[in-house]
């Protein structure tokens, strides 16, 4: 027994509070920031990367909703000033921005509002998580806004605590630079407010008396970074006062416009239940854990949910090993009893559940269904699935990092093309082979409207060599130079071209439900099956 303890106590000292916190934090360190270039650009990342790079070499950036706001923009490019452009340097950020969040676990744990064991779980979730690992590679505007989200959080619960202007300081740069991510982030300011203005009108959290000043110069701080940023710093006034002062001209008017049209359009749509399949593909642990947190805390009393079971028995049965009169007597005093548990935990929780649920039911109702927008819902509910937790729940989530941390490696460190929906329209490992070819002629002719993310790859006077048509030319005019190599979009293309040997590629690829929605399990178990693509005909000298 003495040798037992002994041991116990060396493993307690080993494996402290920190250094496990630490160790969390060092895997999603890891799992962010190795091989950052393993895969080749998505599409958007392309795009990102040449708005960023033509706004470091030749100055130009103006709003346009359809690729969100500035802030990615004059990062990446100041990445890019520093460093140099690349795939690599490009992702840097979003790697940083997606670790920073494990961080602000801990200060959450600081104020006591989650426990030393549920600080752990929850950023093992958030270290290992396929999808916030995934967008953390990722270059879009979304893992800045989460961790503007998640800092603007941590802030207004230190503010909250403290009254100390330095957290609306940080508060009003995390909800500005949220705000200068994507146009739905003011959705998540409303969801912010009304339950902290709700929670303030029950006093349930104060206010210290200079809050009034506080909140002027937290406001004069937001306004400045949004009139910085979507003026492009003063370049381009009309976007926030518009043409000859239009109101229907300016940058806010055009983002409602365009993203009320494009949900009504549903170019990418989807059923309200859209993102449901994929937490059962890639977080299901952390999904699972969530509904039983949510359901403990609606029912927070365990005693009143075994009475009631009691009861329904009792009516199928009609027995029951208590009289209607005790069990009532029973009843009576449990909803006298106080409630279990730190009432600042459990208006932290509250929080985190009113979170999900909002933003579950926002993004459900949106027309534009896309993979990345699951990780605005997963935050809140990582900390919703860690709600009392006890050993067998700690048991569970454990075994669930296992799924979590197959899938991650299965989805993000696989150097080939991945039959999954977390890719959405993912650009090609085929490419390389395609530009291994453009970069060995001195002549390239493409002639398709499928091109992307060639301008990125072949930026500067890389390009110089390529002779671009928007769509297929006759065969007379595609050879007229010899060119070393002819591409165009296979559906747009030739049987054959004299002297010109053809070969078939993918330019990009995506996850078909219809083409495996007649073996759904086995595809769930395997990941394998068919994909959809857009394909390239590459012709070169025989």
């Amino acid at each position: 027994m003495e040798k037992a303890a002994f041991f116990s106590d060396k493993i307690k000292k080993i494996f402290t509070f920190e250094r496990v916190f630490l160790l969390i934090l060092l895997i999603a360190i890891i799992l962010r920031f190795w091989h950052l270039d393993l895969k080749l650009f998505h599409h958007d990342e392309a795009i990102h990367s040449w708005f960023s790079y033509t706004l470091l070499t030749k100055g130009t950036w103006v709003y346009d909703p359809s690729y969100h706001g500035p802030f990615l923009y004059y990062v990446t490019a100041g990445m890019f000033s520093l460093f140099g452009a690349s795939d690599l340097v490009a992702r840097l950020l979003p790697a940083l921005f997606g670790t920073l969040l494990i961080p602000l676990v801990y200060c959450i744990h600081r104020l006591g509002y989650i426990t030393r064991v549920q600080t752990l779980v929850v950023a093992l979730f958030l270290a290992i998580s396929p999808d916030m690992v995934y967008f953390s590679r990722f270059l879009r505007h979304d893992i800045f806004m989460l961790f503007f989200t998640m800092l603007l959080l941590v802030a207004l619960l230190y503010y909250f605590e403290r009254g100390q202007l330095r957290y609306v300081i940080i508060a009003a740069i995390a909800a500005g630079g949220a705000l200068c991510c994507k146009e739905e982030m003011p959705i998540i300011l409303l969801i912010f407010i009304s339950f902290f203005g709700y929670s303030l009108w029950k006093k349930r959290i104060h206010l210290p008396p200079q809050w009034k000043n506080d909140l002027i110069i937290g406001l004069f701080i937001i306004i400045g970074i949004l009139i910085a940023l979507y003026s492009a710093f003063g370049m381009h006034p009309e976007t926030l006062v518009g043409q000859n002062f239009q109101i229907n001209s300016t940058g806010w008017y055009q983002a409602i416009d365009h993203w009320v049209s494009m949900s009504d359009e549903q170019r990418l749509g989807g059923p309200f239940y859209f993102y449901i399949p994929l937490y059962l593909l890639y977080e299901l642990p952390i999904f699972l854990l969530a509904i039983l947190g949510t359901l403990q805390f609606v029912f927070k009393d365990a005693s009143l949910i075994l009475t009631i079971k009691r009861l329904k028995n009792w009516l199928l049965t009609r027995h029951f090993e208590l009289s209607t009169k005790d069990v009532v007597a029973t009843s009576l005093t449990q909803l006298k009893t106080p409630k279990t548990g730190s009432e600042k935990s459990d208006f932290f929780f509250q929080f985190c559940i009113y979170w999900m649920i909002l933003t579950m039911a926002f993004y459900a109702y949106v027309g534009e269904k896309v993979p990345w927008l699951i990780i605005h819902q997963l935050l809140p509910m990582s900390f919703v699935a860690v709600y009392k937790l006890n050993w067998q729940k700690i048991a569970f989530a454990l075994i669930g990092c296992l799924f979590l941390a197959l899938i991650t490696w299965h989805v993000a460190f696989i150097p080939a093309d991945i039959n999954e929906p977390i890719v959405q329209v993912q650009n090609s490992e085929d490419l390389r082979d395609v530009m291994n070819i453009m970069d060995n002629s001195s002549q390239v002719v493409l002639a398709s409207q499928e091109y992307w993310p060639l301008p990125w790859y072949y930026r500067g006077d890389r390009w110089d060599k390529i002779t671009f048509y928007g769509q297929k030319e006759d065969i007379k005019t595609l050879t007229q130079d010899h060119p070393g190599v002819i591409i165009l979009h296979d559906t747009e293309s030739y049987p054959s071209i004299p002297g010109y040997n053809k070969t078939t590629y993918k330019l990009d690829y995506w996850f078909s439900y219809y083409d495996n929605q007649d073996r759904l399990f086995d595809y769930y178990i395997h990941r394998d099956g068919t994909m959809g693509s857009i394909n390239l005909d590459v012709f070169t000298p025989q």
